[in-house]
């Protein structure tokens, strides 16, 4: 079965992810009518797009059966997969993350950082990211009533968390967060490093690569410096890793750098701006979660369902399968489809309606697996430990103009939110 044109040029179009409305009504049709079909878009090798949670969850619990590191794990057209094999010498990959690797080496590389991300583990930096919460919330609350709420806190506080855990300088954090938005919002023209409508896909990955080697140059000096005088931090972890009883490569270290210290706040920042724009949309939700602060744990899990930043993964089978009555032949690449798995209406209860009190919540927006996302529990703490500083402080809040989502198919979140309140 093949997926009509019009839709399946929307699952890779960064515009029709700027506008969520649009997305969900593609990814909604093809639930009810097409829920594992093949998607031709124009410029791009074929895929499945995998749109139900049910079969979401089956790839993803599959890992030596979908591979993540055969091909691009970020969906990629034709011409810019040439330009990725030409620069790099054949390889898909322009760097080497957790998400580009499969067995043996993704869970050698995992257990390099997992131990920090746990929460036994996090539980010793809670007071720390509460004094750094409380410091964003006193920054948001001196805008006077009105602020934009992704460039006044959203952006700054996951990022000053994940750089202080990394061991990045403060005053280097605006280096990351620009390197960041050109990372993950290459296909928004206000996040690129220049403007995209006139470029071609072998200039627009010279520009990430760019990027890319603007992260390389900066975590090099880091590493040679934990190398030389080691410390408490991650980046320390990272330069004097070992696999194997090896030390990883500069490539492989650098790699791992860029994906703590992108993914690490990027998402965090999509998901708690996603919250406050369905809060300034819903009083009664406000209400009840102000009222109830219990409520905060279920505030965040609902906004990451809601708002899902990581929209899409890449898997290509590695041999003859079959998927929901579907046959996949070895080789077929498969777009896993998390946002609209979050809108299943066979799991999610009004799956379009926001709800702070949502139980249970199965959301696969961290993934599900052994690709689970590192961070996530990261992720919730920094988030709860906002809405615990912010909610008490604060007595309403709406929005103050048209709120603005980035143009990217594969990270993407909130970029503008304008939003006015009123201190308790």
């Amino acid at each position: 079965m093949r997926i009509p044109q019009e839709i399946a040029n929307s699952l890779v179009d960064p515009v029709v992810f700027g506008d969520a409305g649009k997305m969900h009504e593609s990814y909604t049709w093809l639930r009810a009518n097409m829920p594992l079909a093949v998607a031709e878009p124009e410029g791009f090798d074929p895929f499945w797009a995998v749109t139900r949670h049910a079969d979401l969850l089956e790839v993803s619990r599959q890992n030596a059966l979908f591979h993540s590191g055969d091909r691009s794990p970020t969906i990629i057209d034709r011409e810019g997969d040439a330009f990725v094999r030409k620069v790099t010498g054949g390889s898909p990959h322009m760097i080497r993350t957790l998400i580009h690797m499969d067995a043996p080496d993704h869970p050698k590389y995992r257990a390099l950082t997992q131990s920090w991300f746990m929460p036994q583990n996090l539980r010793r930096l809670e007071e720390r990211v509460r004094v750094i919460a409380r410091e964003a919330v006193d920054r948001f609350l001196a805008r006077d009533g009105e602020c934009d709420f992704v460039a006044d806190v959203a952006l700054g506080y996951p990022l000053h968390v994940v750089m202080e855990i990394l061991g990045v300088p403060a005053e280097d954090e605006p280096r990351m967060l620009r390197l960041t938005q050109e990372l993950f919002g290459a296909q928004d023209p206000d996040q690129a490093r220049m403007m995209m409508a006139m470029m071609t896909p072998e200039q627009i990955f010279t520009m990430v690569k760019a990027t890319v080697d603007d992260f390389e140059s900066y975590f090099r000096v880091i590493s040679d410096d934990r190398r030389a005088h080691p410390r408490e931090d991650l980046a320390t972890v990272i330069a004097t890793g070992l696999i194997d009883g090896q030390p990883i490569s500069d490539f492989e270290a650098t790699s791992y750098y860029i994906i703590v210290a992108t993914a690490g706040h990027d998402t965090t920042s999509s998901s708690t701006a996603g919250a406050i724009w369905a809060l300034a949309e819903r009083p009664a939700e406000f209400a009840k979660v102000k009222a109830d602060p219990s409520l905060i744990p279920g505030l965040v899990d609902e906004a990451i369902r809601w708002t899902t930043p990581v929209k899409t993964f890449m898997r290509s089978a590695t041999e003859d399968t079959e998927l929901a009555g579907r046959k996949i032949a070895r080789g077929d690449w498969l777009m896993l489809c998390y946002a609209s798995g979050n809108r299943d209406e066979t799991v999610f209860e009004d799956p379009f309606e926001f709800r702070v009190d949502r139980k249970p919540n199965r959301h696969l927006a961290f993934g599900y697996g052994a690709h689970l996302c590192l961070g996530q529990h990261l992720a919730k703490m920094e988030m709860r430990i906002l809405f615990e500083e912010l909610l008490p402080r604060i007595k309403s809040i709406e929005l103050a103009g048209q709120p603005e989502m980035s143009q990217a198919s594969f990270v993407n979140g909130p970029k503008v939110l304008p939003i006015r309140f009123a201190a308790a």
